[in-house]
């Protein structure tokens, strides 16, 4: 199992989306960068662990868990016209974005906020941490898991 943390607006898809329908499976859809498609359709699995990470909204943080519920799949907003994120050189036959489907885990009883992960010494390394990351979908480690847990305890 390998863990992730999935970047969503909260007025988009939230944490308490999620946990309002816990045995329904969600569209992780909208993925535009091709480096976090990658990751999505090259090494997201069935069962790996996810942060919810609420970002554009005030204060960003990681609000919960869920688990990827099913692999990558061509993303359905890509032929859809009337979609933000359609793409027109994307086609059935050959479709250029994918989407996963994630299911609820568990809410925070509070966010962990960024400027708290960024002062956590044993995150430096992390992606989300680093200025300039705006990466959707990213790796986390087993460590950094673990820490970012830590962390979550600590604070409730």
């Amino acid at each position: 199992m390998a863990y992730w943390l999935f970047k969503t607006e909260p007025d988009e898809l939230s944490i308490d989306d999620l946990a309002a329908e816990p045995e329904r499976n969600f569209l992780w859809d909208g993925v535009r960068n091709y480096q976090a498609r990658n990751f999505l359709r090259d090494q997201v699995q069935l069962d790996d662990l996810v942060f919810i990470y609420h970002s554009s909204c005030k204060p960003p943080g990681i609000a919960g868990i869920a688990s990827i519920s099913r692999t990558a799949y061509p993303d359905p907003t890509q032929f859809d016209s009337s979609s933000l994120y359609f793409d027109a050189k994307a086609t059935e036959q050959q479709p250029r974005w994918v989407a996963v489907d994630v299911r609820y885990k568990q809410k925070f009883g509070k966010l962990l906020p960024l400027d708290k992960l960024k002062k956590f010494g044993t995150l430096e390394q992390m992606p989300l941490v680093k200025k300039g990351n705006r990466l959707s979908v990213m790796p986390v480690s087993d460590t950094e898991w673990q820490n970012i847990l830590s962390l979550i305890h600590d604070q409730d």
